[in-house]
């Protein structure tokens, strides 16, 4: 079986500042990878490749085996909620029903069928009796919710989540995990961005340490090492042992 996303050598600069340095990086299907990195070390970039909506300085991408513009559809993206208009005039099953989109085809309304998964999915995240409510009128943790059911509504065989656990609380935390644990346990792909290394060490198959180059990828315990992290996180070595992660040698 050919693996999910593989990219190899990527890098990428914003008007020749380098964001990415020769990344290479492969994930199987049916793993759930946390991102691991500091503000500034290309993870939000890194999905944006995959997604091929950022261009290449050198490299390339294969997406589920294939070209990513042939695959795309097969990828939900769950963006951090801080670059989403919270004001457009949306109900919460529209904005689900959005994530049916892929499967219609250009001009076709959502069928019945499609209001039927995106309720579904409402119901799944345990929102169900939202569905007529204004998306800004939600709460942080309410919008995340939202966010995973248009991604469940999809059925995507690929995730991709940034930052999902910023603004929420703990139970909304508990019941993503929960969630991507299931779809992992389905056969999906999950790849998360995640700031917090206590809740990294103990959720996800694999992390991948980014830092504009890739650092190191593997199981938790392999990678949240002393070097490792000093390696991904220079000058931040503070903040490393306030966390307790890794000790110090």
């Amino acid at each position: 079986m050919t693996a999910a996303i593989e990219v190899w050598n990527a890098s990428v600069s914003y008007d020749t500042k380098p964001v990415l340095l020769g990344v290479t990086l492969t994930i199987e299907r049916g793993q759930l990878v946390g991102l691991v990195g500091p503000n500034g070390a290309g993870k939000s970039t890194l999905f944006r490749v995959i997604l091929g909506l950022v261009p290449l300085s050198s490299g390339r991408i294969r997406l589920l085996g294939g070209a990513v513009e042939a695959n795309r559809r097969r990828v939900a993206y769950i963006p951090q909620r801080e670059v989403v208009d919270w004001d457009f005039p949306v109900v919460v099953e529209d904005m689900v029903l959005m994530g049916r989109f892929p499967h219609l085809g250009w001009g076709r309304r959502p069928t019945a069928h499609d209001r039927a998964v995106a309720r579904r999915c409402l119901d799944e995240l345990e929102i169900g009796d939202l569905r007529s409510r204004q998306i800004g009128e939600l709460s942080g943790g309410q919008q995340q919710r939202v966010f995973l059911a248009r991604a469940l509504a999809q059925e995507a065989e690929v995730l991709l989540l940034d930052e999902p656990f910023v603004g929420v609380d703990a139970a909304t935390e508990r019941a993503i995990f929960l969630l991507l644990s299931r779809l992992r346990d389905g056969g999906k792909t999950v790849l998360v961005v995640d700031h917090d290394l206590h809740r990294a060490a103990g959720q996800y198959d694999r992390l991948a340490l980014l830092n504009q180059r890739l650092v190191a990828f593997g199981p938790p315990q392999a990678v949240l090492t002393p070097d490792l992290l000093r390696a991904t996180y220079a000058g931040r070595l503070s903040l490393l042992e306030a966390l307790g992660v890794g000790g110090s040698r």
